[in-house]
């Protein structure tokens, strides 16, 4: 009964969180879906100390569906993988509900730590495609992770981060929805910054050419 529960899970979360879906059976051709599933049965060998045989399950899957989920990782309920490739989740890495990943994301670890070193992921989070979280600590909940960042510190709840190193652009307390997988519209500090640098030029810039017509008209006001 424990796997009809899981199947019919995994079935909800892809259908409802994927607008490309036309079917329910084109569920089954999904790599999440099918990483989901292997994942689980891993998971379930590790906890009991059968470690190779979880491995074996979870390369398996990583060969098939290019998503490596280390068995002992903790997941919650309702993670969605988009698309997948790429996508790496360390051994000691939990992952609240309603998580959504994109292509290419790595949650790992910096190489230096023992224990836990992999990032915790609060309920409601969305990393974008290509974006990197290193080390132990945690992402808040309704946190938003731009695509292509390199997260190296905590971020707290209801957060945007961008960049690399990432960056907190954003910080409202108002909760996310947990159906905005926006991963588009996001701050651009650098770009902020330049525009903001454009508009004092052009101030000064202003500024001189009001200080020279002065000079000029004093010039000419002594010449008489």
């Amino acid at each position: 009964m424990g796997w009809l529960r899981y199947i019919k899970e995994e079935f909800q979360v892809i259908q409802e969180r994927d607008p490309a879906i036309k079917s329910p059976l084109e569920v089954i051709l999904y790599p999440t879906f099918r990483v989901m599933l292997s994942y689980r049965r891993a998971h379930k060998l590790y906890q009991r100390g059968h470690f190779f045989r979880a491995r074996y399950i979870s390369q398996r899957a990583a060969r098939k569906t290019g998503i490596e989920i280390h068995p002992g990782a903790e997941i919650g309920k309702g993670l969605f993988i988009d698309h997948g490739s790429g996508v790496i989740i360390g051994e000691t890495t939990i992952i609240g509900d309603n998580v959504t990943l994109y292509q290419g994301v790595t949650l790992g670890g910096t190489g230096k730590e023992t224990g836990k070193r992999h990032p915790t992921l609060c309920d409601n989070v969305m990393v974008s495609a290509g974006a990197k979280i290193l080390g132990s600590f945690t992402i808040g909940e309704n946190s938003k992770i731009g695509a292509g960042s390199v997260v190296l510190e905590e971020v707290p709840a209801n957060c945007t981060v961008v960049g690399v190193p990432g960056r907190i652009v954003r910080r409202d307390n108002e909760k996310v929805p947990r159906s905005d997988m926006d991963q588009v519209h996001l701050p651009d500090p650098v770009k902020e910054d330049i525009v903001a640098l454009q508009r004092e030029n052009s101030a000064l810039c202003n500024r001189i050419i009001d200080l020279e017509a002065q000079m000029k008209q004093m010039n000419a006001r002594q010449s008489n």
